[in-house]
């Protein structure tokens, strides 16, 4: 069994018109800017994640234009929860360029489009097909598997990306190329998915090397990953009446450019830390939360530090109080906005009692001593997992 490229859209096209989704949001008008925003916000996220961000973000952000004037503090606030935040940033980035250097209008070329920030060959290819019916291949994840599948490409992905690439082009018909993208799309989607997948809805099933020899639940080959490690990070909610201390995160890292309270990697250095913001109250530590990334998992441990107002310093560079709750217009991490609109209520944590270093950092407290207003930012250590 021998796959033919040129065949393949022939099969899949009819499939697609009965069985493909065609009312996406990105579907109904789709303008090089609409394609550009959803191919960036699907990337390693589905779609039924993508559409309420998606919506919400083209509310506020119409076009290239209205996301270039704003500030990258409402780009990832409206982003917060998707991940993989430098996603975000380079499509302001990029909106930005578009804006200053092309008019308002994105590059027509696949050139022009992957000299963007963010915009990588599969991306371009998809705007150039969807928005403007232009004869490019796309190879996301989706099509990577259908092809592997397909064809029978036993190296994982990324072994095997000039090959799949060669596939992708061959496969790509030289018209209808806007429906054939989004047909080889939905089916890696919804049938040639990674587990159980439909193969007796697929119409490439008889064409299909894995199929026909066993493979379909090892293809495509998985790269050998490492052990997923365990992290720990103390957060210390610093809350003043009704405001709470944030920090701008640096723009490389997990949650990069976003907002969270100081960080510290021990509860040593978090509690003492603490002490040094007053003498006159003690923390409160919360329940640990963990939060899952691709590669670890993160165990935080909330902190909370009520002071009064008369002890709040001024926010530094880098810096802001913010309303406490949930309505907060700066882009958080997931596990952080959980935890605000949770209220951090007395009633989650305990005060820290005097064992062990705890009883140094009572006894220095007992000592006494004005409440102390120093800029916060001086002495906020800020582990970064």
């Amino acid at each position: 069994m021998t796959p033919q490229p040129r065949t393949i859209a022939r099969k899949l096209l009819p499939w697609f018109r009965r069985h493909g989704r065609h009312d996406l949001p990105w579907q109904r008008d789709p303008t090089p800017y609409r394609v550009w925003v959803s191919e960036v916000m699907l990337q390693q996220t589905q779609v039924g994640t993508v559409i309420p961000y998606y919506e919400r973000f083209l509310r506020r952000f119409p076009d290239v234009e209205s996301l270039a004037a704003a500030r990258l503090d409402e780009v990832l606030r409206l982003w917060a929860g998707l991940g993989y935040y430098a996603r975000g940033r380079n499509l302001h980035r990029a909106a930005r360029e578009v804006a200053a250097q092309h008019g308002g209008q994105l590059p027509r070329t696949l050139e022009g489009l992957m000299a963007l920030p963010g915009i990588g060959r599969s991306t371009a290819g998809a705007i150039l097909a969807l928005a403007h019916g232009a004869r490019h291949p796309i190879l996301d994840g989706n099509v990577k598997r259908v092809l592997a599948r397909l064809f029978g490409v036993r190296e994982p992905p990324d072994e095997a990306s000039a090959t799949l690439w060669e596939l992708a082009e061959r496969c790509t018909p030289r018209k209808q190329v806007a429906a054939y993208t989004q047909a080889v799309m939905d089916l890696g989607a919804t049938v040639c998915t990674r587990t159980r997948p439909a193969c007796e809805l697929c119409p490439l099933r008889e064409d299909c090397r894995a199929r026909a020899a066993g493979l379909v639940d090892q293809l495509p080959a998985r790269r050998r990953r490492g052990v997923r490690t365990l992290r720990h990070t103390h957060m210390v909610f610093v809350r003043s009446e009704d405001r709470i201390l944030l920090r701008r995160r640096p723009a490389s890292g997990i949650w990069g450019g976003l907002w969270a309270p100081p960080e510290f990697a021990d509860a040593r250095k978090a509690r003492r830390w603490c002490d040094e913001i007053t003498a006159d109250a003690a923390p409160r530590r919360l329940p640990a939360l963990r939060h899952s990334f691709t590669h670890f998992e993160l165990d935080i441990s909330p902190w909370v530090l009520e002071i009064p107002r008369a002890v709040r310093a001024a926010a530094s560079r880098g810096e802001r109080w913010v309303a406490a709750g949930t309505d907060v217009r700066v882009g958080l991490p997931a596990p952080v906005a959980r935890l605000l609109a949770g209220g951090l209520s007395a009633g989650d944590g305990a005060k820290e009692s005097g064992n062990g270093e705890d009883g140094a950092l009572r006894a220095a407290r007992a000592r006494g001593g004005r409440p102390r207003a120093r800029a916060l930012s001086r002495r906020a250590g800020t582990a970064h997992p």
